[in-house]
């Protein structure tokens, strides 16, 4: 069998494509590498993605409700990529990784994710490895020429819903009144604090580890009836941050709260699991908790990966619903992978959410291709300058209770640094970062020279 030389091969192409299609498509292989500005549309012409290598990683943390430390990826074309590590967090969480990532071509995403995973972990430590994973696939779709949820799939939706988190107010009236401001900004999907500490001061109501007694669950109890009553019975509401629970106290107030058919019933569980907190390791307690009420119970916020986090939930179908948030659990590739897996045992998605607009559209990318989506949280509806933090999108983001899924390359946002450089909680935007050079997590790397004995027993040093 016989091969067409180049030239012929390029000659048949211009003839089949015919004129400026088919030059076009020759520039593009013999463009030379450039830092230019992406296209709008198509594969940037400007780039050639085989030569494409990392150089550089920096970052930027925003002050906000929580601190967003935000990350860019830089390349040898000009071409970067912001990635963003779980709110709250710490951005040398991602900068910890450089060494692992420079000379590296950012388009080999899985390849690179795979190099960094054993360095993640549960809550915040899965805010590194998230925030490569967003950074790349900004990198990728923007050398592409398509958004980030065509690289992982097909759209099940173009405008994702979102839920706004409510803290909680110890006069009923008041909290009922700000969830009903919710609504009128167009919300439909809503989720209120219900801390024990709503009815602390009530003689008799809290025990002395801090929860509800029957009098006081009645009265917590009162605060959905009267949120309800504000909303609509028929709107969906959830509710979180009940206190350090066991397993039977999680079942109690489930069950009280039966009646109100809550959307879901978050990290019912704080205390009693391997660890504590909202990181549960311990799927047998979640399962009995499950089993003993008809309360929707959700939890995931604080998991790492589908192996590490989410499996055992899943697979012992010990919640009715996981929780990711995806600048824990890795981000859009790894979410996905979660997401899809849950679907095959019949468990719906939510997704917890609380940074900044850039991880939040990096949600929204990987929320437009998974299955069984309920609805995703918004954590920032009450601070006015969030929406300002980038350009690129609709401002204001979210209408009528949801986001709109961008068409335009990679993440589809970009920073608008005057606003930023307003809200800095560590002075400096995005300074060079030598400190983090050097390998710092590492695996097994040997060094050289290698001083031994040789067979002999002669010493002698090998590089």
């Amino acid at each position: 069998m016989s091969f067409t030389p180049l030239i012929h091969r390029r000659k048949m192409m211009a003839h089949i494509l015919g004129g400026a299609t088919a030059a076009a498509a020759l520039r593009w292989t013999d463009r030379p590498v450039a830092a230019q500005p992406i296209a709008a549309g198509g594969v940037n012409r400007n780039s050639a993605p085989s030569q494409l290598k990392i150089t550089d990683m920096r970052a930027i943390r925003i002050a906000s409700n929580y601190d967003y430390p935000i990350i860019r990826i830089d390349t040898n074309q000009g071409v970067y990529g912001l990635g963003e590590v779980r709110d709250a967090g710490n951005e040398g969480m991602a900068l910890v990784l450089k060494p692992h990532i420079v000379g590296r071509n950012p388009l080999q995403i899985e390849p690179i994710l795979d190099r960094v995973r054993n360095f993640a972990n549960q809550r915040r430590f899965g805010g590194g490895y998230s925030a490569l994973d967003i950074a790349l696939h900004d990198i990728a779709g923007k050398v592409y020429g398509v958004p980030c949820w065509r690289l992982i799939g097909s759209q099940y939706r173009d405008r994702v819903r979102i839920y706004c988190d409510t803290d909680q107010t110890q006069d009923p009236r008041l909290f009922a009144d700000r969830l009903l401001r919710r609504k009128k900004m167009g919300f439909t999907f809503f989720k209120m604090d219900l801390g024990t500490s709503l009815v602390q001061h009530v003689p008799g109501a809290v025990d002395s580890r801090g929860i509800a007694t029957e009098k006081g669950l009645k009265m917590l109890c009162e605060y959905v009836a009267a949120v309800k009553d504000n909303i609509g019975w028929d709107q969906p509401l959830a509710a979180d941050h009940f206190g350090p629970l066991h397993v039977n106290d999680s079942i109690r107030y489930a069950r009280a709260l039966e009646p109100y058919g809550l959307a879901w019933m978050e990290d019912p569980l704080q205390t009693g699991t391997l660890g504590w907190g909202d990181a549960p390791r311990n799927w047998r307690a979640y399962k009995e908790i499950k089993e003993a009420t008809t309360t929707v119970i959700n939890t995931g916020e604080s998991l790492f990966g589908l192996e590490e986090g989410f499996r055992p939930l899943i697979e012992n179908l010990a919640v009715d619903m996981i929780h990711p948030d995806p600048l824990t659990s890795g981000a859009i590739r790894e979410t996905k992978r979660i997401a899809d897996y849950a679907s095959l045992f019949g468990i719906p998605t939510a997704v917890h959410f609380a940074g900044s607009p850039v991880g939040c559209m990096a949600s929204v990318h990987m929320i437009a291709t998974i299955k069984d989506f309920v609805a995703m949280e918004n954590h920032a509806v009450d601070i006015p300058w969030w929406n300002d933090l980038v350009r690129g999108v609709p401002n204001p983001l979210i209408r009528d209770g949801y986001i709109q899924v961008p068409d335009t390359p990679g993440l589809g946002v970009e920073l608008n640094e005057e606003v930023c450089r307003q809200h800095l909680r560590v002075p400096g935007y995005f300074e060079p970062t030598p400190q983090y050079d050097k390998y710092i997590l590492d695996d097994f790397r040997r060094g050289g020279p290698y001083p031994h004995l040789d067979g002999e027993g002669k010493p002698v040093i090998d590089n």
